[in-house]
């Protein structure tokens, strides 16, 4: 073979590694950029808490954060002044497309329809949970899948 045969294959052999890599990359750009734009879809669905503790009016606090801790420390997503409660009694995690109660190893612990809550546990709509002296009714506002029930 002559010189600019070789030459000329070289070449052609160079451009199509570069038009190769340039495919490669264009192509994992545009799954990332895909990715990414599921996970910033991913919105955690609003709860909400109906807190009654002995006072006349129960109170309802709204959240839209994936983790709500709750307990007597002021630090607390949910704040609660009883004596009965731990600093960091108990924690509601959205993970895995789902409600979450989670005792964090309170004292005097925490029911979940009134059964002692040992590891972390699926919630729904309606569910009561108790911690000291305080009751609190989750509604989830973003829960499709389940149609509202009626409390007997």
């Amino acid at each position: 073979m002559s010189g600019p045969v070789v030459l000329a294959l070289r070449f052609l052999l160079a451009v199509s590694l570069y038009a190769f890599l340039g495919l490669a990359f264009v192509s994992l750009w545009r799954d990332i950029k895909q990715q990414g734009a599921l996970l910033a879809s991913r919105k955690v669905p609003p709860i909400s808490l109906t807190i009654a503790r002995g006072e006349p009016a129960p109170q309802a606090r709204h959240f839209v954060q994936p983790e709500v801790t709750i307990g007597r420390d002021p630090a607390c997503e949910c704040p609660v002044d009883d004596e009965a409660i731990s600093a960091r009694h108990a924690r509601l995690s959205f993970h895995h497309n789902q409600w979450w109660l989670e005792d964090l190893d309170s004292t005097n612990g925490t029911l979940l329809n009134q059964e002692k809550l040992a590891m972390p546990t699926v919630v729904m709509s309606d569910d009561e949970f108790k911690c000291g002296e305080t009751c609190f009714v989750i509604s989830l506002v973003g829960d499709i899948s389940m149609p509202p029930t009626k409390r007997i």
